[in-house]
């Protein structure tokens, strides 16, 4: 800091001076500014900047100065600095602390921090703060901070509170979506390997319409679901309770079919057993709204899976696959 024609002194809580230019400081902070405009008749400028240590105000003099602050002084005065510069209405300091306070959470100062956070407007370091109580709750609240939230700050205690139950629910949506959106892919494989055969046929079925001779000994490679789905088939086939209905897996075959024949776009030419008549069926008699949005997601699914694959690959697989364009187009509008 330049001592050379210094006009004000900065006086800390010990009485210690730091002399200061005025101009510096008030091109700086515009509260300083303002001190100093009240103070230009007098003979003698001074600013009290008091109730944090000496230290921490020559650090914060010398920031005014030179916008440079080390990472030991950081650690040393973060906390007084962050507080000053709010108060004095200097942003880039009070970044700089946010920033680097954020990074020295622990299960002992949180609370300290998330209540200076507050005080300071520092939604930066706030979010931190909570984020950091959410992941470590159970070993906060047995801190002497946390009981001393509980008996002086319940408002404070019962924001943090609500993030962590938000956050939870957050996260138990996130995991239920997922589990939806791998269920919604599995029935669109379905479906396609379902198509693939009752076209191709594979392994040990081939299309119902047609002679099949068992020549691939290998399970399928083409789908995860291939060789399932065929036992589902073989079984629905000879199963003695498919029609009076008491059969689960005869249930299972059902939907399966049923959704196919919601979804297919061509039943006339389709090699699906019975897309046709079900799907006149279906037509006839109508939907029900939670049915619908079961095939509004597999067709979303479906048409995802297809629009993510690569352009070549994409090509292959719709010539083998025989899907409309209009499908795909359907789901995107």
């Amino acid at each position: 800091m330049n001592m050379f024609a210094t006009d004000v002194d900065i006086i800390t809580s010990a009485g210690r001076r730091i002399p200061a230019h005025s101009n510096v400081l008030a091109a700086a902070s515009t509260v300083l500014e303002s001190i100093l405009v009240c103070q230009q008749r007098s003979f003698e400028k001074k600013i009290q900047i008091l109730g944090v240590p000496c230290g921490s105000v020559y650090v914060f003099v010398q920031f005014l100065y030179s916008f440079k602050c080390s990472k030991d002084q950081m650690e040393k005065h973060g906390i007084h600095l962050l507080a000053l510069s709010h108060v004095y209405l200097v942003p880039c300091l009070k970044h700089r602390c946010t920033k680097a306070l954020a990074e020295q959470l622990t299960i002992e100062n949180v609370i300290d921090m998330i209540q200076l956070a507050r005080l300071c407007d520092a939604p930066h370091l706030y979010l931190k703060c909570m984020k950091f109580l959410r992941s470590n709750f159970s070993k906060v609240e047995k801190t002497e901070g946390w009981k001393f939230l509980q008996r002086h700050d319940p408002l404070l205690e019962l924001e943090i509170l609500q993030f962590t139950d938000e956050a939870e629910l957050r996260k138990k949506r996130k995991r239920r979506h997922t589990r939806e959106q791998n269920l919604y892919l599995q029935l669109s494989e379905g479906m396609d390997c379902l198509e693939h055969i009752c076209r191709e046929g594979c392994t040990s079925v081939g299309p119902y319409d047609e002679e099949y001779s068992c020549q691939k000994k290998l399970p399928c490679s083409k789908f995860d679901t291939c060789q399932g789905l065929q036992l589902l088939i073989t079984h629905f086939s000879t199963c003695k309770k498919r029609v009076k209905g008491n059969c689960s897996q005869c249930k299972r075959m059902w939907q399966l079919l049923r959704l196919h024949a919601s979804i297919c776009d061509q039943p006339d030419d389709c090699r699906v057993p019975l897309c046709r008549e079900l799907k006149q069926k279906l037509e006839k008699r109508g939907d029900d709204e939670l049915w619908k949005s079961l095939v509004r997601k597999v067709v979303s699914a479906r048409a995802m899976t297809f629009l993510s694959m690569p352009k070549r690959k994409r090509e292959e697989e719709e010539t083998r696959l025989n899907l409309r364009d209009h499908q795909i187009r359907r789901f995107l509008d």
